[in-house]
């Protein structure tokens, strides 16, 4: 199975078994509905999102069939996973975590492996050597995961 992270539990929330989550996933869209199944820790417990909503920074989880603060207590500071299947990405998407490993071209010419992908107060940023080039549409023109290439355009000014 091909498990993707999405965030930590941070704490419980009031007395009927909510939690918080620390999240940047980028397509939490896709992963915090009703029915969809989350799996916690390093033992994958599975459980089943009952109730969803946004507080604050936090995504507000409740599970199916837990009630009580005592019961998610366990979960506190504790990974949360999804499958990758679970995401019903369309073809031509992709993670932000794909994206880590790729040849970045600019040009015909490649100017490194993509390293990392940081999160500066919601602005992402893909680093590549020492050059950091915006995570969005304006610059890149098309990502290639079968040849693990990633297309850059716009970008003579950012190196």
């Amino acid at each position: 199975m091909n498990y993707v992270y999405i965030g930590v539990i941070v704490n419980t929330h009031a007395l009927k078994g909510e939690v918080r989550v620390i999240s940047n996933f980028d397509k939490k869209e896709k992963v915090f509905q009703i029915g969809k199944t989350l799996y916690i820790g390093d033992l994958k417990s599975k459980e089943t999102i009952e109730t969803y909503r946004k507080h604050k920074n936090y995504d507000m989880v409740k599970f199916k069939g837990i009630d009580y603060i005592n019961d998610v207590l366990k979960y506190k500071g504790k990974k949360v996973y999804v499958l990758r299947d679970d995401l019903e990405l369309n073809k031509d998407e992709y993670l932000e975590s794909d994206l880590i490993g790729l040849d970045a071209i600019f040009k015909e010419k490649v100017l490194g492996t993509i390293t990392n992908i940081i999160d500066n107060n919601g602005y992402k940023l893909i680093e590549i050597k020492e050059s950091l080039i915006p995570l969005n549409d304006n610059f890149i023109e098309k990502v290639d995961l079968e040849s693990r290439k990633i297309f850059f355009k716009n970008i003579e000014e950012l190196l």
